[in-house]
């Protein structure tokens, strides 16, 4: 079969990275061409700040590109003839040109160019001078993320960016996070597109220290060049590139100790056993004889008294990372490379079960050939991650949950274990056979996952004339994954057992391809400068996934180090053997773009693109989409009438956008009418699939989907509008932007009528409204006598709002599933008119209270008017009380209405630097106002409900009682009306925290001069170290769902830790 094009093309790219890798070392080396001996030119380059050496610049004579680069003293020694130009650079610093003269003896101070690294900010395609920047953008420099000391780049962004909400998903080490950028404009996937050096890769396996810098595109004007891949915004990292010079290493390392910043009190044995007896006696049953129960008491004869809670936690859980960098290279090759190990042992039960490590290793070069005119290099990357967990955040195997249920009178361990095994079993237990360990559960049950990326893109840019730059760009991501699951035989409680060893292992394998072909052309015409840009872009995805089981493994090789599919020795699918495999949904995509831009003496700025993508996930009449942007600027300061107040306004730009994004994150065959083959005695028939005479073993092809050839791409339109000023020579900063981002045609499971034989169908229905603001503000307090204090503020608002829904349709139900009770309860709401993520449930009014009942004798009866709730049959002081929204005195299903907001008014942080003589110290505060958090914990362990192994929360000793008659928490009764979701587990997820405090300080140069060193920075560093907050719960920084309908909801999360971490930087 003949190749197409685009395979030829893919592996004469893949040949490229081969050769490039092939004669990696050799460039390295850097060749360097030998300069002419007229004169020896030499002497001492030194920094105005501080009078110190400065190591590592680079001098070459401007006509013969000849040099050389300062050594660890800042001495340096070149060829040159008299009349010609020496040129001093170096990173940070403001460049030199000095005509050499009779003198062979030329010192040089440089000064520190603080504007330098700020002037150029990465966009779509390219880099611009920030003074051009017409579109909403934010930057965050790679040296302010890695002093965060984060396993994750995204963790060190938070509150860094306004208007990018960044929040963990839990605190297990490895754990995502979810990142959406100006509010939730979609109901499927809303992260935004990450780049990295140009091809889409997965930020959160990027080692810290290889990061350069990452610019957030934010409104549509700066993402609708990327077109549908950019619909919820853009992250464009850029890691860190080879300089001209000698040879520069870096070591960066720290080591710490984690904790949990925050546990749950439970009732101690004493408490738990008053309430299990006041809740027999609410019932009408008597009061336990403690005496009987022989299991609860010890050796001594002392009743049991144990902290599930605190027994999971391991107190002082290790972080450490280490990463090696080497950057270098000559006037036409350059390189950097670093290699990183980094490792998160878990503060749940150690890294025996809770652990993520990460090695990392990444290369990038470039090479100047035929007098600049043409340009090759690669960026490669390698990470192999592996990590291990708990489960959380479900009712089955949820390991934080069985720790707050299981009773305090049993105790951790014993020697009554059936299979030998040093914890206790409470199946015999007279008390509760079912209670269970926890503790033992967690640490018997072994799971791992095991990851390798591989990310590579290699670039040849051709420019054949001046100012003209053709580029190909050809990525690949390769990633494969492995996960195996083992589960001894074990016994701990009645329903906590497990006859036979089992072992399941998956892989999958994925790989992504990327070409992307660009030219660019920059000129000017007298005062008027243009420059445009025109290219494609194909992308390509595909993989595969294979997954099996077995189980009863052979005797010798029943344990986690041979537990291997082919160690078991089950027969058939009854008996635990099972194999599948199939092909990951492919899925094609192939763009055309093309940008324009203009300025007249970088005052007035005009940019406009327009990307057209294609996507084989839509019928042919839909398939295209068209994604058009304008924005402009107006450099005010740079008028005439404004030069006179030039000291006091050193930048003013006003900016406007609009533009479209779209947005085809939806399955591969949506469009389509789909078939499933229903196979014999298969007992997994689709929803709504009755076989014939209902047949089990009846095989044939059965409709599983509706097809909608109408399907189209979900489209979100952006206005923004945006101030930048600086005052007093850019000592102080602001940056104001106002946006309103509206998505049209969301892309919705939209349920359908029962008589179309399905249950829900996709559609384009609905509309949603993000609007807000955007401040930051950036401050040099003071600089002078060696002491510097500089500040960054930052606020965003943003308001969500649903504009349309379905036909006809004004609010969109969803359960959050996290327990079988409450499954079938709508927890979440999307209303026409408010914000998604509003939750939903009965408004709590409190407990009955006396006065709400008529009593005779020992019976209370609900006095008129008072409403009660539909299913209960005897209502009773002290059970929970709702409101009636509709006054027909009952409480019931019509009653309920929304109860809590998922999504925050507005979120920011709050940073302080100071540096003195060598010290420098840093304290970052990050906060969140305004969301509430559905605390379901409390739904179980602060309500009992007739459940003898459930354990409570410590807040439960409050609850109502006769002698506490004015208490809001329920009596200890078992009662219908305490199985639903109300107002009483809605909590205030508002916080500010700590996020870092960082205390370093670096060494005098001269004294690490004679040791070969060039920097040396100790320091200590705190993450987590404080919060404030009025939830209850671990932390209100939760969520453990991800869908944007149905945030900040808490079941049993992994807790955040707070850690204390030491470090040291050094320079070679």
């Amino acid at each position: 079969m003949r190749k197409t094009f685009l395979e030829k093309c893919i592996n004469l790219r893949l040949c490229r990275v081969a050769l490039v890798l092939l004669f990696l070392v050799p460039a390295i080396s850097s060749l360097q061409a030998n300069p002419s001996q007229n004169k020896t030119i030499s002497g001492v380059v030194t920094s105005a700040t501080d009078s110190e050496p400065l190591i590592g610049v680079s001098v070459q004579v401007r006509e013969t590109a000849t040099g050389g680069i300062t050594d660890i003293d800042g001495r340096y020694s070149v060829s040159a003839q008299q009349g010609q130009t020496l040129v001093f650079s170096y990173i940070g610093y403001q460049s030199q040109e000095i005509k050499v003269g009779t003198s062979s003896v030329i010192n040089v101070v440089l000064k520190e160019d603080t504007e330098m690294l700020d002037e150029v900010v990465v966009v779509g395609y390219g880099v611009q001078k920030k003074k051009l920047v017409t579109g909403a953008t934010v930057q965050v420099k790679g040296d302010e993320i890695a002093k965060m000391n984060t396993t994750n780049p995204l963790q060190a962004m938070q509150g860094q960016t306004p208007g990018v909400s960044i929040a963990s998903t839990s605190g297990q080490p490895g754990a995502d996070m979810k990142v959406s950028i100006r509010g939730l404009g979609t109901v499927g996937n809303s992260a935004p597109l990450y780049l990295i050096d140009g091809v889409g890769g997965d930020i959160s396996t990027l080692n810290p220290a290889d990061i350069e810098s990452i610019d957030v595109l934010k409104d549509a004007a700066s993402a609708a060049i990327y077109g549908s891949a950019g619909a919820n915004g853009v992250v464009l990292i850029t890691t860190k590139q080879g300089r001209e010079g000698k040879a520069q290493i870096s070591f960066d390392a720290y080591y710490g100790i984690q904790n949990v910043a925050r546990k749950a009190n439970m009732l101690n044995a004493k408490e738990y056993m008053a309430i299990m007896d006041e809740q027999a006696l609410n019932s009408g049953l008597s009061a336990y004889d403690w005496s009987q129960y022989q299991s609860i008491y010890d050796a001594n004869g002392n009743v049991y008294d144990t902290d599930w809670v605190d027994t999971m936690f391991k107190d002082n859980a290790t972080t450490e990372s280490y990463t090696l960098g080497v950057t270098g290279g000559s006037a036409t090759s350059t390189y950097a490379l670093s290699l990183g190990y980094m490792s998160q042992e878990g503060i749940v039960g150690g890294s025996d079960v809770s652990n993520y490590s990460r090695y990392n290793f990444r290369v990038n070069s470039e090479h100047k050939l035929f007098k600049d005119i043409l340009k090759v290099g690669e960026q490669v990357s390698f990470v192999y991650k592996m990590n291990n967990g708990i489960s959380v955040g479900n009712q089955y195997n949820n390991t934080l949950r069985g720790a707050f249920g299981t009773s305090p009178i049993a105790p951790v361990y014993s020697d009554n274990n059936l299979y030998d095994s040093p914890y206790n079993d409470t199946s015999t237990s007279d008390w509760n056979k079912g209670d269970g360990n926890p503790y033992g559960l967690m640490m018997m049950r072994h799971n791992q996952n095991k990851n390798v990326f591989f990310s590579g893109n290699a670039y040849a840019e051709l420019q054949p004339i001046k100012n003209l730059k053709i580029r190909t760009v050809f990525g690949a991501n390769y990633s494969t994954n492995e996960y195996r699951n083992f589960n001894p035989i074990y016994q701990f409680g009645s329903t906590s057992r497990n006859t036979n060893t089992s072992v399941t292992q998956n892989m999958q394998h994925v790989l992504e391809l990327t070409w992307t072909n660009t030219a660019t052309y920059d000129w000017k015409v007298n005062d008027h400068a243009f420059n445009a840009l025109i290219g494609m872009e194909s992308y390509q995805y595909n993989g595969t996934y294979l997954s099996g089981s077995n189980s009863s493994l052979k005797e010798g090789f029943d344990d986690w180090e041979h537990a291997y599919i082919s160690n078991g020795t089950a027969s058939s699918t009854a008996s635990g053997l099972g194999v599948s495999g199939y092909p990951l949904d492919e899925n094609r995509t192939v763009s055309y773009f093309v940008r324009f831009g203009w300025n007249w003496k970088e005052t007035y700025m005009l940019n406009a693109t327009v990307r057209a993508d294609g996507s084989s996930k839509f019928a042919k009449k839909n398939r295209y989409g068209l994604f058009p942007s304008a924005s402009l600027a107006w450099n005010f300061s740079e008028e005439d009438f404004m030069k006179e107040y030039k000291s006091i306004l050193s930048n003013g730009k006003l900016r406007a956008s609009w533009g479209l994004t779209g947005n085809n994150r939806v399955g591969e065959y949506e469009a389509y009418a789909l078939l499933k083959m229903a196979k014999a005695a298969s007992n997994n028939l689709p929803s709504g699939v009755y076989p014939f005479e209902n047949n089990q073993n009846s095989i044939g092809m059965v409709p599983i989907s509706l097809a909608n050839k109408d399907l189209k791409w979900e489209t979100t339109e952006q206005w923004n509008v945006g101030l930048d000023l600086g005052f007093f020579d850019e000592r102080i900063g602001i940056n104001v932007d106002w946006y309103m981002k509206t998505t049209r045609d969301l892309l919705l499971d939209a349920s359908l009528p029962y008589s179309t034989g399905y249950y829900s169908a996709m559609k384009n229905v609905g509309k949603v409204r993000n609007s807000g603001l955007e401040f930051t503000l950036n401050t040099i307090n003071i600089n002078r006598n060696g002491f510097r204090w500089s500040t960054n503020f930052n606020i965003a608002f943003n308001k969500n709002k649903v504009l349309e829904l379905a036909e006809n349709q004004t609010s969109l139900l969803t359960s959050a599933y996290f327990d079988q009770t409450y499954n079938s309860q709508p927890t979440y709401i999307a209303k026409k008119g408010y914000s998604m993520g509003m939750m939903y449930g009965y408004m709590y009014e409190g407990t009955y209270k006396y006065e709400d009942f008529y009593k005779s004798g020992d019976t209370y009866v609900l006095r008129p008017g008072v409403p009660y709730f539909s299913s209960e049959n005897n209502t009773q002081p002290g059970m929970p009380k709702y409101k009636d929204l509709n006054g027909d005195g009952i409480i019931d299903t019509n009653d309920r209405t929304m109860i809590g907001r998922g999504l925050p008014i507005h979120t920011g942080g709050f940073t302080n630097d100071f540096e003195y003589k060598g010290f420098d110290l840093s304290i970052f505060f990050q906060w969140s106002y305004g969301n509430d958090v559905l605390n379901a914990n409390r739904l179980f362990f602060e309500n009992v409900n007739n459940s003898r192994n459930l354990n409570q929360y410590a807040t439960y000793a409050d609850r109502w009682t006769p002698e506490n008659p004015t208490s809001n928490i329920p009596v200890a009764k078992n009662s219908s009306s305490n199985k639903v979701v109300s107002s009483r587990v809605i909590e205030d997820g508002s916080f500010l925290r700590l996020k870092t405090l960082t205390l370093g300080y670096t060494l005098p140069k001269k004294a690490l001069r004679k040791w070969g060193i060039s920097t040396a920075r100790v320091y200590v560093a705190g993450q987590n170290l404080w919060t404030i907050s009025g939830y209850s719960g671990y932390d209100p920084e939760v969520s453990i769902r991800n869908s944007a309908l149905t945030p900040g909801l808490d079941y049993s999360a992994y807790p955040r830790a707070y850690a204390v971490n030491f470090g040291i930087n050094l320079g070679f």
